[in-house]
């Protein structure tokens, strides 16, 4: 799985003209699933994600996590994170999960996620277009892959 966060003071996820998830101050997280990913791989995603260190704390370093701050989490899934672009001038999404695997997968996150921070999630809508907005803070992204079976990967 990829997944890339961008701290954000807020972020929101439109379909057409409804607003489907929305958060103040926390992590937008977009998430990709690739062949091979599995629960474990989602778990440990959402410990990540919910642990990751990327919030000031009162010295401004970045020492403090959604889980120290009561941020909210925003996750969409973006199955283009995973597209192989060494080549051409065109993306290959071969990287990319089956699109049943990936609902599974990312409906695990949401789970998982849900689970850890009770009341402070919220979601795109899976295989829908997507219209996001986000209010980067710093800016801070970052790109983070974890492979099923494997330990983490992140870069």
């Amino acid at each position: 799985m990829i997944l890339l966060i961008q701290r954000v003071l807020e972020a929101n996820v439109r379909v057409g003209s409804d607003v489907v998830g929305e958060i103040g101050p926390g992590l937008l997280a977009f998430v990709a699933v690739e062949p091979g990913d599995d629960d474990a791989t989602a778990r440990r995603l959402v410990d990540r994600a919910v642990g990751y260190r990327v919030f000031g704390d009162d010295a401004g370093r970045m020492n403090l996590s959604l889980a120290d701050t009561g941020g909210g989490l925003l996750l969409v899934s973006q199955f283009t994170l995973a597209a192989d672009t060494r080549k051409g001038l065109r993306p290959s999404f071969t990287a990319a999960a089956p699109p049943e695997l990936g609902r599974q997968l990312f409906e695990r996150v949401v789970e998982y996620a849900r689970d850890a921070l009770p009341g402070r999630v919220a979601t795109g809508r899976f295989g829908a277009d997507m219209k996001v907005s986000l209010v980067n803070d710093g800016p801070v992204t970052f790109w983070l892959r974890f492979s099923a079976g494997a330990a983490n990967e992140s870069r």
